[in-house]
């Protein structure tokens, strides 16, 4: 007990995820999508936002847009997998081009998901993210 605050020590990373994304909108979509599924989802919009929740630990699996505000997602990976070398990374995007899909593949990922093949590919991806 610290300050009348009792922190858990072991966190339940059983089904928390954190998605990453700049837009808002997609950060809801995919939230509200996981949260039906059963996922404990915090979000964050960006680098900054994944290394501080990272580094509270907690979480499993990382979704997370190629296009931060700060650097390019496959950027990020490493900086992230530094801090949390078991968290499974699924990076995302909006479009896709053989020269970008090159790049987030030579990074540590667990999955590639172009946003426009829906949600139920995400579904499949992130369930087996939690069963390996």
């Amino acid at each position: 007990i610290n300050n009348g605050v009792i922190k858990l020590s072991v966190i339940n990373t059983e089904k928390r995820i954190l998605i990453i994304d700049p837009d808002a909108k997609e950060r809801e979509d995919i939230s509200v999508f996981l949260k039906k599924e059963n996922y404990f989802v915090e979000t964050g919009k960006g680098l900054t936002d994944a290394i501080k929740k990272i580094s509270e630990g907690g979480f499993s699996c990382l979704v997370m847009d190629v296009n931060l505000p700060e650097m390019k997602g496959y950027e990020a990976v490493p900086i992230l997998k530094n801090i949390d070398p078991k968290i499974k990374v699924i990076m995302t995007t909006k479009k896709n081009t053989k020269r970008l899909e090159a790049k987030v593949r030579e990074q540590d990922i667990f999955f590639y998901f172009i946003k426009s093949f829906g949600k139920e590919e995400l579904k499949l991806a992130i369930n087996n993210a939690f069963n390996k």
